[in-house]
């Protein structure tokens, strides 16, 4: 007699076991399918016998047949055990060029006005099923990333974003902006020279400071912001029509290279810009998004 439920927890390898036994209808043969021992097969089959509460395989002369239940779940066995099998089993590698898909990436004004163009023709020339989505990025918050929302986010990563991937990109560096024949490039840029000019500054939020400000501070010294902009785009373009100076990444300004501008170094330490990708561990192992982190990657290889 056979308890039926008897194991109140079935081991998944047991129907792999099962599906081969039911092909084989031979404990002998289905050891050597599975590598194991005939010992060790004899021990499956009780196993599932007892989890099965049926003897699935029975003897008729020299052979072994299968029971009515045997026969009725058989075909259900060998559907799940390809089910189970596809579920484990690594994804396939894909196809660009057949690939069908939305990614959403953030990114500040700067970046999308500067770089939206070069990554999509990128993306078109290999996938051209693939459309990019670019949003805004109003702050550093995380949830975006993680929930889902945002496939892949692009910029300094946060401090607060210790469980997040990122990959830097590019490394850039702050330089003053000025429209040809200012000024202040008749002599020498000091502090003092500097702060003896309106700005035009790039922020998000209202009231915040930034390292501009902070090294200038150390020196007794403050700049009179005369405009605040939304961007590094609108901060060249404000400088390259007025007498107010700008603070800028490089890169900006030599992907803006149509504005009439001076670039000038600053007599003040800034840090560097890290630009990087950055994403949700959730998504490492998906195909298509890795293919378009390398492809982002790619694209910024030799820089901006």
């Amino acid at each position: 007699m056979f308890a039926l439920g008897a194991m109140s927890h079935i081991d998944l390898n047991l129907l792999n076991a099962l599906d081969v036994l039911l092909e084989e209808r031979s404990v002998t043969r289905a050891a050597l399918r599975l590598g194991l021992s005939t010992s060790a097969m004899s021990r499956t089959l009780s196993r599932l016998r007892e989890a099965l509460g049926d003897p699935i395989l029975a003897p008729a002369g020299r052979a072994l047949v299968p029971t009515p239940h045997a026969e009725a779940i058989a075909e259900q066995v060998r559907t799940l055990r390809l089910g189970a099998q596809t579920v484990l089993r690594p994804p396939k590698p894909i196809d660009p060029e057949s690939m069908e898909r939305e990614f959403t990436i953030r990114a500040n004004d700067a970046f999308t006005q500067l770089y939206a163009a070069k990554l999509s023709a990128a993306v078109s020339a290999l996938a051209p099923g693939v459309r990019l989505r670019f949003v805004a990025k109003p702050d550093k918050d995380i949830g975006p990333l993680r929930d889902g929302a945002v496939d892949l986010e692009i910029g300094v990563i946060s401090e607060n974003g210790g469980e997040l991937r990122a990959q830097t990109l590019y490394r850039d560096t702050y330089v003053g902006v000025a429209r040809p024949g200012h000024p202040i490039l008749d002599a020498p840029v000091t502090p003092e020279r500097l702060c003896a000019w309106g700005h035009v500054v790039f922020a998000r939020r209202r009231g915040r400071s930034g390292p501009a400000d902070e090294a200038l501070a150390l020196h007794g010294l403050s700049r009179r912001v005369v405009v605040i902009v939304p961007g590094f785009p609108a901060v060249i373009a404000a400088v390259s029509a007025s007498d107010l100076l700008g603070l800028a990444p490089r890169s900006a300004c030599l992907a803006l290279a149509g504005y009439d501008m001076v670039l000038f170094d600053l007599p003040i330490p800034m840090p560097e810009i890290v630009v990087s990708q950055i994403w949700h561990p959730r998504m490492d192992a998906d195909a298509g998004h890795r293919w378009l982190r390398g492809l982002v990657f790619e694209a910024f290889r030799d820089g901006p």
